[in-house]
């Protein structure tokens, strides 16, 4: 995917919609998704895995792990085997690693190499290759891994793996679960104990996956802040593992509910992770009716059904701290924004500048092309609620600078406008959400 070939681009203009209604399941979690792989990958024995989200993203860590000599095989729609070769036990790859789009596997795989004796490439896509890296690569310098990368930290990059590497105590300077999880699974190989502080939680799917894995790793609060260490050389144990939805994907279906008048939508099996559920947290406090349906417990996972009905919102000041726990849904958020009554504010959104795109100015675009109010700041953006009146829309297409969250927080917002929202290129959606359109129409129908 490449935004100098417009002929390549599939273009969709999202109209307005009467109610949604029906029910829905959307794809399993990509961070979980993720980590079942690679870590299914490094135990010894069969991981099983029903749910994996098929999207480009996963699928780009899927073959990775196979360059580096795991098996990774698809035996039915969503369910996998793997085969994992053990801790330490991965192979130098024959060829560059090619992550697409994902950062998260750029940035884990960068973690998991770090402390073996291989040395990988990586590239990507013109958006992956334009994102930095730094911050991946300071900590795992310390732990004896070299770098070779572009200009600026950037992608292509070569990791020669550190052998032995050092194990290392890391507090991060941002929140950061990439940051953390590259810590810690480079310390899987390593020697004696690693430990990363966390100054703000953020999400910790590492954590929990790699306890059960086997992994030998404990959380506690020290002073306010988060104290994560994991006991190197560890052996993992192949899982049986069922991936609960995508709590990102879910969000722009619960923001089309609650915005489109008479919608009534029950989005099922969707992962409530506290680290993760602040997009619903924050609905809720905007008015939003959201209930949970069959509250369970899924691998370690809080899971539920959601009933999401339209529901009059009000413009509310955001909570900074909430954005790890939602750093990804702030785009969908915008969207209900718009369509408030009055004024919403959100700070402390600096991480969404290095996404797949800068999210915050290209929201900001996007949302004032379709007639919506709103003001840039340093680190977030001021909205001002249309009080429920549907948005202009837009008269072109607006870029969504190969960004699927854009692109899907903007169809959304098609379905509030007059005259419909056009964005210029659907094809990223299918690297986290290749059902979505699918999706969508099926609930307007």
């Amino acid at each position: 995917m490449t935004p100098t070939d417009p002929a390549a681009m599939r273009p969709r203009r999202f109209l307005p919609a009467g109610p949604l209604r029906g029910k829905i399941r959307v794809p399993g979690d990509k961070s979980i998704s993720h980590r079942c792989v690679m870590l299914g990958a490094l135990a010894v024995g069969e991981t099983r895995v029903t749910g994996l989200l098929e999207g480009e993203d996963v699928l780009a860590t899927a073959a990775a792990m196979r360059a580096m000599g795991a098996e990774v095989e698809r035996t039915d729609e969503g369910q996998w085997s793997i085969h994992g070769v053990g801790v330490g036990a991965l192979l130098q790859p024959r060829s560059p690693l090619d992550m697409g789009n994902s950062g998260t596997s750029t940035r884990l795989l960068m973690g998991l190499v770090s402390s073996h004796p291989i040395t990988t490439t990586f590239v990507g896509d013109a958006s992956l290759s334009g994102r930095p890296m730094g911050r991946v690569i300071d900590p795992l310098r310390q732990m004896g891994a070299a770098f070779e990368a572009s200009e600026g930290g950037r992608l292509p990059l070569t990791v020669r793996g550190a052998s032995p590497a050092v194990p290392i105590t890391y507090r991060l300077p941002v929140a950061s679960a990439q940051v953390k999880s590259a810590v810690l699974l480079a310390g899987l190989n390593t020697a004696g104990i690693t430990t990363v502080i966390e100054p703000v939680p953020t999400r910790d799917h590492s954590e929990r996956m790699l306890r059960g894995f086997g992994a030998e790793l404990t959380v506690e609060e020290v002073n306010g802040e988060r104290v994560i260490r994991l006991h190197g050389e560890a052996e993992l144990k192949p899982q049986v593992i069922e991936v609960p939805g995508d709590p990102s994907s879910a969000a722009f279906f619960i923001v089309a509910a609650l915005v489109v008048p008479g919608s009534e939508v029950l989005i099922q099996n969707v992962g409530l992770n506290p680290t993760r559920a602040g997009i619903v947290k924050v609905l809720r406090q905007m008015g939003g009716q959201i209930d949970e349906v069959n509250a369970r417990v899924v691998g370690g996972e809080p899971v539920a059904d959601l009933l999401v009905r339209h529901s009059p919102l009000k413009g509310i000041e955001v909570d900074p701290a909430v954005a790890p726990s939602m750093i990804d849904e702030f785009p969908a958020l915008f969207v209900a924004a718009a369509v408030a009554e009055g004024t919403t504010v959100t700070t402390g959104l600096d991480e969404l500048r290095v996404k797949e795109s800068d999210r915050i100015t290209a929201m900001a675009e996007a949302l004032t092309a379709a007639g919506a109010r709103v003001r840039e700041t340093e680190n977030g953006l001021t909205v001002e609620g249309s009080g429920g009146d549907p948005l202009r829309g837009t008269a072109g297409a607006i870029a969504t600078h190969l960004d699927h969250r854009i692109a899907m927080a903007m169809a959304i917002a098609g379905l509030v406008s007059r005259d419909g929202v056009e964005v210029d290129d659907t094809r990223p959606i299918a690297t986290s959400f290749p059902v979505f359109e699918t999706l969508l129409d099926g609930l307007r129908a």
